[in-house]
């Protein structure tokens, strides 16, 4: 079994560990209403992607865009 010769000092461990922080997400503004919405998603406040409407807005917009 592979035993480490030397105590990994605080600084190492912490470089090594640079890598494991959680990232944003990423939110942006949708051009049709002005909310925040993430990238590539129908807008669940207007139903809008990409300039055109995708889903009717209403009530029925959260279940058709979480589904």
């Amino acid at each position: 079994m592979a035993v480490p010769k030397k105590k990994t000092s605080p600084s190492r461990r912490g470089m090594r560990r640079s890598h494991h922080a959680l990232r944003t997400e990423a939110y942006g503004e949708c051009a049709n209403c002005g909310e925040l919405k993430r990238p590539h998603h129908v807008c669940s406040h207007c139903g809008y992607y990409d300039g055109r409407e995708v889903v009717a807005a209403g009530d029925a917009l959260k279940t058709a865009v979480y589904q």
